[in-house]
């Protein structure tokens, strides 16, 4: 089973990927930590920069994460892929037959949410798993505006976003609970590798 969590950067992601990690022992990924060891190995054939848009950075990525993810599949393998670079369009790109053993999880913050947690919640967990470097550039606005587009991005493709609107830490319980379940579910009836 492979385990796709996006969204926008300080959603939780890492935090959920952490807690899969624990409760199911599934491994994870970080895109970011791949951008990151991609740029550093060779910063002048990469062709980005940490800087540059998601969309940019995105297209780099995808070709390697989907080689990854194929593989994940074809060797009956569980995986965690988390990351910002992780768009929901990019599912259509699997067959039926690989896209049954790929659960996707888009994580937004609802307008509301972000304006009533913008400097209690989100600013202050953003570092929760790991240590970000220097302070937070993006205003209330362009992070509404970002994860309105994300749930634009999900609409399209019909795909599933789920969206935090109240309680923060149950609604993360509930998605780790749900993943749990399919992952359990999926060891017992384990798929055979494909051929």
């Amino acid at each position: 089973m492979i385990i796709l969590i996006g969204g926008c950067s300080s959603v939780g992601k890492t935090l959920l990927a952490q807690r899969l990690l624990e409760h199911c022992l599934v491994p994870y990924l970080s895109a970011d930590h791949l951008k990151m060891g991609l740029y550093r190995a060779d910063a002048t054939r990469c062709g980005f920069t940490p800087m540059d848009r998601d969309d940019v950075i995105e297209q780099r990525l995808w070709p390697i994460l989907k080689g990854i993810i194929d593989t994940n599949i074809e060797n009956g393998q569980n995986l965690i892929i988390e990351g910002c670079y992780l768009f929901p369009q990019r599912l259509a790109s699997f067959p039926e037959e690989y896209r049954r053993h790929i659960i996707p999880v888009f994580l937004a913050l609802s307008e509301r949410y972000i304006r009533a947690h913008y400097h209690t919640g989100i600013l202050r967990h953003r570092n929760v798993i790991e240590r970000r470097q220097g302070p937070e550039e993006r205003t209330i606005a362009q992070v509404i505006d970002e994860n309105r587009a994300l749930k634009t991005r999900c609409d399209e493709s019909g795909v599933a976003c789920i969206e935090i609107d109240g309680d923060y830490e149950r609604t993360l319980e509930r998605v780790c609970q749900r993943i749990a379940q399919e992952v359990a579910g999926n060891k017992k009836g384990a798929a055979a590798p494909f051929s």
